[in-house]
């Protein structure tokens, strides 16, 4: 009986074993299914939709990135200000015009403009006479360094489009921002972020899928439509997924990631990658 008690425990483990939840390889949303959350930004008049990270399900699935949502501002609202220390961020404004206040300086955006904000400068969004909504990234680093007395700003449509070796012409980049060392962004001042750029991808064509070993990675679909890769099946056959505009995936590290642009029109995707923690600095390729 006792030999028949310990067989019984040990199907029962092996059971649970069995029904333990692991992190996806790979989580997508859309900004328009999103919902609003209460957020440390959150005020009457500013309105945050967690898309990855902090306030999305899933939240502890990425690693290194702290939080990825779209902020929306009314006319003439404002944002709480915020402060992280151990957080870098990256505001890309994808629609209206407005300020950002970085400490006691506060400097105008517009549409298609993006900044980097170090770890502990405080900092907040407001609108003009329109709307402002806008993507704010945050990733986890205590990384020190020089801290400007105003913020690192640049417009996207002034980052020129070239291409990237290891990808098919197809597939065109804005090279918008790196980390410190880097020498082809336009901005190059972040720590745990490697790579934020924007792809253009001509119709029928793709940025071919391929992987990173070391890094997670965010892909947000401004606009066009067609498939995007996530993953694979144990056959090693890449997995597609119909996209438009408004999807987001957040792809591990190792997870198969591309895209295919239908064929009657362009693809714009806002991407960036970073560091998972503690993993070796090494490669930076797209």
């Amino acid at each position: 009986m006792k030999i028949l008690g310990t067989l019984v425990a040990l199907a029962a483990a092996a059971s649970g074993l069995a029904q333990e939840q692991i992190d996806p390889t790979f989580l997508r949303t859309n900004l328009a299914s999103a919902t609003e959350a209460p957020s440390d930004l959150s005020t009457t008049t500013c309105h945050y939709k967690p898309l990855f990270g902090i306030g999305a399900p899933h939240a502890s699935t990425p690693a290194g990135i702290a939080r990825y949502g779209e902020v929306a501002v009314d006319p003439g609202g404002t944002c709480r200000m915020v402060s992280y220390p151990g957080e870098e961020q990256v505001y890309v404004v994808l629609e209206g015009a407005g300020a950002v206040t970085y400490g006691g300086v506060r400097v105008a955006v517009k549409k298609e403009d993006y900044l980097y904000i170090p770890p502990t400068v405080p900092h907040t969004l407001a609108a003009a006479a329109r709307p402002l909504h806008a993507i704010v990234m945050g990733f986890r680093t205590h990384a020190a360094g020089p801290i400007p007395d105003r913020p690192t700003v640049a417009n996207i449509e002034d980052v020129p489009l070239q291409a990237v070796r290891g990808h098919p012409l197809s597939a065109q980049y804005r090279l918008l921002m790196g980390d410190v060392t880097s020498k082809r962004d336009r901005i190059a001042a972040a720590h745990l972020l490697t790579s934020l750029f924007q792809m253009e991808i001509a119709p029928g064509g793709t940025n071919q899928p391929h992987h990173h070993e070391r890094e997670e990675e965010i892909y947000l679909v401004l606009d066009g439509h067609g498939e995007m890769v996530a993953g694979s099946g144990l056959d090693g056959v890449e997995g597609r997924f119909p996209a438009h505009s408004g999807d987001a995936y957040f792809f591990r590290t190792n997870c198969t990631v591309g895209y295919y642009s239908a064929p009657d029109v362009k693809t714009r995707i806002l991407a960036v990658r970073s560091w998972y923690p503690g993993m070796e600095r090494a490669g930076m390729e797209h």
